[in-house]
C-alpha cells in the first residue's frame, strides 16, 4: 500500500498541535493556569490565530490529555518491559507501580488526564478520544494473565444489566478485541481492577490519605496484593510484593 505524502501545510499543522501540547504541559508543571490565553502567549500566537487549531477550553484539555497518556503509557510499558515476556503478573505490577510514581511526579497531569470528563462530539480531534492508551496497556495486560492461568471469570449473563452492557459494548472499542462475547466477564474484572488501582493512587495523589501510608506505600501495596488472587495469584504474592516494593524505593 502507498502511503500518500504530507503536504507542507499538514505537517506544519501538526508541528503547531505538538507545540500546543508541549507549551500546555510546560505551562502545568510550572504551576499556572492552563488556558488558551496563557498558551497563546507563550507561543507568541494571538489567541483568535490559536482558535484555528484548538476552538474551546475543553478541546485543549482533550488534546494534551490525550497526549499526555500516550507519552505517561510508554513509561508504564518500558517498566514492565524490564521483565520478560511470560512473567505477565510482574509486567503488570511494575506497569501499575509506575503509574503510581508517575501519578506522584506529575500530579496535575494525571488530574488532567483522569479527572477530565470526556469530550462531547464537536471536539474536532474527537477521533483520538477512542483510545486510551493506558487503558488498553492494562487491559491487554490482564487479558495475558488470565490467558496464561485462566482465572475464573463471570459469565456475562451473571452480570447485573448496566454491568452486561458495559462489557458487551465497552466505550473504549479496544478493549474487547480478542476477546469472545462469552469471555467479556474479562472485562468486568478489569474494571474491578482499575476501580482499586485509580481510586488508591488518586487518594495518594490529591492527599487524602495518611502521608505515613504514602511515603510508605503500604496501601498501596496492600491494595494490589488483595486483587492478586482476583487474577489466580495467590501463590505469587511474596514475589509480587517484593518486586513492587524495589521499584517503589526508584
Amino acid at each position: 500500500m502507498t502511503v500518500e505524502p504530507t503536504t507542507r501545510r499538514e505537517r506544519q499543522r501538526e508541528a503547531t498541535y505538538s507545540e500546543i501540547v508541549a507549551t500546555s504541559i510546560a505551562l502545568l508543571r510550572d504551576g499556572e493556569d492552563l488556558s488558551l490565553r496563557a498558551v497563546a502567549q507563550r507561543m507568541g500566537m494571538t489567541a483568535p490565530a490559536l482558535y484555528r487549531y484548538v476552538a474551546s477550553y475543553q478541546e485543549l484539555v482533550d488534546l494534551v490529555a490525550y497526549e499526555v497518556d500516550r507519552s505517561a503509557t510508554e513509561r508504564f510499558r518500558a517498566a514492565a518491559d524490564t521483565l520478560p515476556e511470560d512473567d505477565v503478573a510482574g509486567r503488570l505490577c511494575l506497569s501499575a507501580t509506575a503509574f503510581r510514581q508517575w501519578a506522584h511526579e506529575s500530579p496535575r497531569e494525571f488530574g488532567l488526564v483522569f479527572a477530565n470528563p470526556i469530550a462531547d462530539t464537536s471536539c474536532a480531534r474527537r477521533e483520538m478520544l477512542t483510545l486510551s492508551s493506558s487503558g488498553h496497556l492494562f487491559t491487554d495486560q490482564m487479558k495475558a494473565i488470565w490467558e496464561s492461568n485462566g482465572f475464573p471469570i463471570p459469565a456475562v449473563d451473571d452480570l447485573p444489566p448496566a454491568a452486561r452492557e458495559a462489557v458487551l459494548d465497552p466505550l473504549i472499542p479496544a478493549e474487547s478485541e480478542g476477546v469472545a462475547e462469552a469471555d467479556r466477564g474479562l472485562l468486568w474484572v478489569y474494571m474491578q481492577g482499575w476501580t482499586q488501582l485509580y481510586g488508591i493512587v488518586t487518594l495518594e495523589v490529591f492527599g487524602h490519605m495518611d502521608p505515613r501510608l504514602v511515603e510508605s506505600g503500604d496501601l498501596f501495596v496492600d491494595t494490589i496484593l488483595r486483587f492478586a488472587p482476583r487474577m489466580g495469584l495467590e501463590h505469587d504474592l511474596d514475589r509480587l510484593e517484593a518486586l513492587i516494593r524495589s521499584h517503589l524505593r526508584d
